[in-house]
């Protein structure tokens, strides 16, 4: 008898549940619905819900039906319709793309036979990309489309080709799901908060199977689960590490306690930081609401240490815009901020604008996605916060989620 898609579907689940190589997704299996529809062409998911078309999964042999199976539910493991939604705003067909530029790799390094597991026809697929994450692989692809032509290889096309891309989505560029990041984006920000608890925790679980079946794990799991640092409380301690011991006491520095009563006093030596020097990457993968987060945490900083005043610079290949707010003028700094800039990324920009402009930061504080060409030479500590798993080749790195 003639299984249904349906039953096809569930029985390619089980069978990868109970295979070594893949029990590490069982969790993940079980997160949100899983539906065979007749609307959908191939599959898609919203990082929660998985949904098959009918007479896509009814072509397919076993191994590559589970090979979709495994591709589907590695986006949701990595979380790509919410991790890298950004990228989908700045250009969606380049973005669907990349996610599965990667998660294709780890499929098919887990059976290169292919015997038991395949990619379907048409599925991405090029060694280049390796050990790359979805932002980095982005980053090529827009390189080659803002040159009018991506190349692009596939199974079935190992040596790849170019396509001529347009200013829309640069349809017919490969790939052979549709990506549903339009459903991603309705999911409330509770239910966004709890499917990544329980992706975290399946994976976990999961990581905890797999040790006891003796698989391996691969590496991009393992560094999506590896335990991440506060960067909030990372960036305060950061910045309070700069103040120094309050037991000596200068006239350097009159103490600000009486300054407005015409009596000068000696300050505290750590009284307070002189001034910072905090960086935002302006570039189009750091979004309003990122900015908006991390210049809550500034002005918490600002209450903590009180700097003598903050030198704000946002940059792309340059400084667009420097604003300076003096210790008097910190509570008013997220009302009073106009973030400018857009181009592309080159943090070496602010050193030679601190440089230039005879900036003396005590410290400089650096958001930014962390694909970039050069990291520059600082003067001054410098703590980077960045929003991918890029690590800075000077000064320290925490990671921003």
């Amino acid at each position: 008898m003639k299984l249904s898609a349906e039953q096809r579907v569930q029985r390619s689940h089980v069978a990868l549940m109970k295979d070594p190589r893949y029990c590490l997704y069982s969790g993940i299996f079980m997160i949100g619905k899983t539906e065979v529809k007749d609307d959908v062409p191939t599959a898609c998911t919203n990082g929660r819900d998985t949904y098959y078309g009918r007479s896509f999964v009814d072509k397919l042999a076993e191994a590559k039906l589970k090979g979709l199976i495994l591709h589907e539910n590695l986006h949701k493991a990595f979380r790509h319709t919410t991790v890298w939604k950004h990228l989908y705003k700045e250009h969606a067909q380049l973005a669907n793309m990349a996610c599965d530029f990667v998660i294709n790799l780890m499929i098919v390094d887990s059976d290169p036979s292919g015997s038991d597991v395949a990619l379907p026809d048409g599925g991405l697929l090029d060694p280049k990309y390796k050990g790359m994450d979805s932002g980095a692989v982005f980053r090529d692809l827009k390189q080659q489309y803002d040159k009018g032509s991506v190349h692009v290889k596939s199974v079935g096309c190992p040596e790849g080709k170019d396509i001529p891309v347009s200013d829309g989505e640069g349809e017919g560029m490969g790939g052979f799901d549709e990506h549903d990041w339009e459903g991603a984006e309705s999911l409330s920000k509770e239910e966004k908060e709890a499917l990544g608890k329980d992706v975290d925790q399946a994976l976990r679980q999961g990581a905890i199977l797999a040790g006891k079946m003796s698989a391996n794990v691969p590496r991009e799991i393992t560094d999506a689960l590896t335990a991440k640092v506060d960067w909030r409380e990372a960036l305060r301690e950061f910045v309070t590490s700069f103040c120094m011991d309050k037991d000596e006491s200068t006239w350097r520095r009159p103490s600000r306690r009486w300054i407005d009563q015409d009596i000068y006093m000696p300050s505290l030596i750590g009284e307070s930081v002189g001034r910072i020097v905090v960086g935002i990457d302006m570039s189009g993968s750091i979004g309003a609401e990122e900015i908006g987060q991390f210049l809550g945490e500034v002005q918490k900083i600002c209450e903590t240490v009180k700097p003598e005043g903050i030198d704000l610079l946002y940059w792309d290949t340059e400084v667009c815009q420097h604003e300076k707010y003096e210790q008097d003028q910190l509570d008013n700094l997220l009302s009073s901020t106009k973030p400018k800039g857009g181009g592309g990324t080159d943090p070496e920009c602010i050193p030679r604008y601190i440089a230039d402009h005879k900036l003396k930061p005590e410290c400089a504080v650096i958001l930014t996605d962390g694909y970039v060409g050069s990291w520059g030479e600082w003067s001054c500590p410098t703590l980077w916060g960045i929003t991918s798993h890029v690590v800075s080749e000077v000064g320290k790195t925490v990671h921003v989620h």
